[in-house]
């Protein structure tokens, strides 16, 4: 039986690489997203790559019963998946006096009620069907460390706040036989890394991130998404059996590197 795989956020960034990745391994996979075209996009293109089965949904991930529906879907078309990546995320970047409680609470909302909302949802799939799984959340250095340019109170707090869930979910679940992950990765160049930028304030800010990764980061560049995609579908695989609980740093060193350089 092929496994099937779901994906939230799967048009763009970490989430289209990780959907097109699963479909290199010959995976079948739902790819949601608020953005539907987008999801299409991904999806025609994880066929190409090698995918049996490549379904695309358009959803959002902090409306309950919208996402209810699409696992229905999905669980109806592809089987209930064994692998689900909670990948659906926004950014906004502000001082904390500065920063409006609407914009923190669309963060937390979509970054981790958002994965609540997805990975509660798989685990009652999962339970249902009798199988086990293997759900994988998205987090970021921001749980661990304040980023040094600040302005980043929002994100960080919904990203330590996935840390912590991903711990507790996985002591949930693991009598179900369903590990639970995250994933931490660092600068990755997607275009979140970009939100509202375009034409010439979009190459000077990539420029620069590209410029200032040669000194940051220890290996010296920006993360492609494949790359973290790759370590995503690792936690999914059953060549990770016996992890659950844990986090896999992807961030080319930044996290093993102190700020100071005395």
């Amino acid at each position: 039986m092929t496994k099937s795989i779901l994906v939230t956020g799967a048009a763009s960034g970490i989430g289209r690489a990780t959907a097109l990745g699963a479909a290199q391994r010959g995976w079948a996979i739902a790819l949601l997203d608020r953005d539907g075209a987008g999801a299409a996009s991904a999806a025609d293109e994880a066929r190409q790559a090698g995918a049996p089965q490549a379904l695309a949904v358009e959803v959002d991930v902090t409306n309950e019963v919208d996402l209810e529906r699409a696992f229905t879907e999905v669980t109806a078309r592809l089987g209930p998946p064994e692998g689900i990546v909670a990948s659906a995320g926004i950014e906004t970047s502000a001082h904390l006096m500065d920063a409006s409680l609407a914009d923190w609470r669309r963060v937390v909302e979509v970054n981790l009620t958002g994965t609540f909302l997805t990975v509660r949802e798989a685990a009652r799939q999962l339970k249902s069907a009798d199988r086990p799984g293997s759900i994988v959340c998205v987090s970021s250095p921001s749980a661990f460390v304040g980023f040094a340019g600040g302005s980043n109170t929002a994100y960080g707090a919904s990203k330590g706040g996935i840390s912590a869930f991903t711990r507790a979910a996985a002591l949930d679940l693991a009598p179900l036989g369903v590990r639970v992950n995250a994933v931490v990765p660092g600068a990755t160049d997607t275009p979140m890394l970009y939100f509202g930028l375009d034409g010439a304030a979009l190459e000077a800010e990539r420029r620069r991130l590209r410029d200032a990764s040669k000194t940051q980061i220890p290996l010296g560049r920006m993360a492609d998404p494949s790359e973290v995609a790759a370590a995503v579908t690792w936690l999914l695989s059953d060549e990770s059996s016996y992890v659950t609980g844990s986090h896999l740093v992807c961030d080319g060193g930044l996290m093993a590197k102190s700020a100071n350089d005395f």
